[in-house]
């Protein structure tokens, strides 16, 4: 697995954000860095996706090479949004975030109406 690059996040006095409230363990999964204002990946979201992606097999092999003509201005959006500096860590991060999706919205929308309209439900 990469080194995560949003692991330093800018923040409040050069610190990761702590989570809402003082003593918990849960990680917001993005902060607003001060000085830019830019919403930024957490670390815990970054090792997250990666570690699922690597759960999942996806990252096995890393002989693969992709190329391509893409915006300056995209990737340096990209970057600032998710705190990550490199353009490897970028793209990994990017293409395990589309291939981990659960697609929940999707399945959900498509099981309206497929309930019987006599069915109790315990109300």
């Amino acid at each position: 697995m990469a080194k995560a690059s949003a692991s330093k996040p800018t923040t409040r006095g050069g610190k990761q954000a702590e989570s809402a409230s003082k003593g918990s363990e849960r990680t917001k999964a993005v902060q607003r860095a001060v000085t830019s204002g830019q919403l930024v990946v957490s670390k815990a979201r970054f090792e997250a996706v990666m570690l699922a992606a690597e759960r999942s097999g996806l990252l096995k092999q890393k002989s693969g090479r992709i190329g391509g003509r893409v915006s300056p201005a995209l990737v340096k959006q990209a970057k600032r949004q998710t705190g990550i500096e490199t353009d490897t860590d970028l793209i990994e991060f990017a293409l395990a975030t589309v291939a981990l999706q659960d697609n929940f919205a999707v399945a959900f929308k498509e099981s309206r109406g497929k309930v019987h309209p006599e069915l109790k439900l315990g109300f």
